[in-house]
């Protein structure tokens, strides 16, 4: 083949690359699809959208959640930098000789895939109009395998602005873990987000002042009495999770907005338990967007949708 005849064909092939991205840009405008990531990763990526908030899980990474945003919005306020970096169902056990890196770790079975950056199995997935469901095998974080006898599965479904997750681990194996905490979810959200908001005094739920903090690095510590935290950028904006079953929470920032490579905030609700022979572990999650207030008042409601009714009298 000539150098003219290989010209002409390399310039055919980078127009029909841009037409096929014009097409794509084109349903973005007209509304057929919500945002350039949807369209360029369907085989990746499976999402919902309500009309009001949009919400995608990482089907090559356990189906983790690592998109949310408003719905017709490109902003997506979740980080997904890594096989860590999700909305994800991480547990700790005993030390077992395996290195994060050069640093000594311990058995940490995860949703999402390990350091070295390979992705964690999924077993089975199923999406609907308005709810999506994934069961996947736990990988460990830092020894880099599968993990058969840890499985995790997940319940996705919207409501309004806010997106319910029903998580479940089921531990088959013979060892038996110490109590240690545990993370219910990891979550990772975008470094723009870089303001953690919470109630961390001793009368929840009754308006309390919220408490407002820019968390350093490594983990800090924070009280949160009303189980509910958010990352929040400077226009107030942000993403709040709502975990009843958890007790306390660690949190940190990784880099300083988006001049580190990889910046991220980062939070999790934690609950301390030891993982034992034939655990099964449910839990429920609710992530929504908003300002703290708003935040504050849509998890007010589910909290009080789902308490047992008072006693009759």
């Amino acid at each position: 083949m000539n150098h003219q005849n290989r010209l002409t064909e390399i310039v055919l092939h980078m127009r029909q690359k841009f037409a096929q991205v014009l097409w794509l840009v084109c349903l973005v405008v007209a509304g057929k699809i919500t945002t350039l990531a949807a369209a360029l990763d369907t085989n990746e990526w499976a999402f919902l959208d309500n009309g009001q908030i949009r919400i995608g899980v990482k089907k090559t990474s356990g189906a983790c959640v690592g998109y949310f945003s408003l719905s017709g919005s490109n902003r997506n306020l979740l980080n997904h930098h890594d096989q860590g970096r999700f909305i994800q169902q991480s547990f700790y056990g005993d030390e077992d000789g395996t290195l994060w890196t050069k640093q000594p770790w311990r058995w940490n079975p995860v949703q999402g895939g390990d350091w070295k950056g390979n992705p964690a199995k999924l077993l089975s997935f199923k999406a609907e109009t308005n709810s999506i469901y994934a069961r996947s095998m736990g990988r460990h974080w830092s020894g880099c395998v599968d993990m058969p006898d840890v499985i995790f599965e997940e319940w996705i479904t919207l409501t309004g602005r806010v997106a319910h997750i029903r998580y479940r681990m089921t531990y088959a194996g013979e060892q038996s873990h110490a109590t240690r905490d545990h993370e219910i979810p990891a979550v990772f959200v975008e470094p723009d987000l870089d303001t953690l908001v919470l109630y961390d005094g001793k009368e929840p739920w009754t308006g309390g002042a919220l408490s407002r903090s820019r968390p350093g690095w490594p983990n800090e510590s924070r009280r949160f009495s009303e189980q509910w935290a958010a990352f929040v950028d400077k226009d107030d904006f942000g993403v709040g999770v709502y975990v009843p079953a958890a007790t306390n929470l660690t949190c940190y920032r990784f880099g300083e907005g988006g001049s580190a490579r990889g910046a991220c905030s980062y939070f999790a609700p934690l609950i301390r338990l030891a993982v034992t022979p034939g655990l099964v572990f449910d839990y429920d999650v609710y992530v929504a967007i908003g300002s703290p207030e708003e935040l504050r008042q849509q998890f007010g409601r589910i909290r009080h949708a789902s308490a047992p009714p008072a006693p009759s009298r």
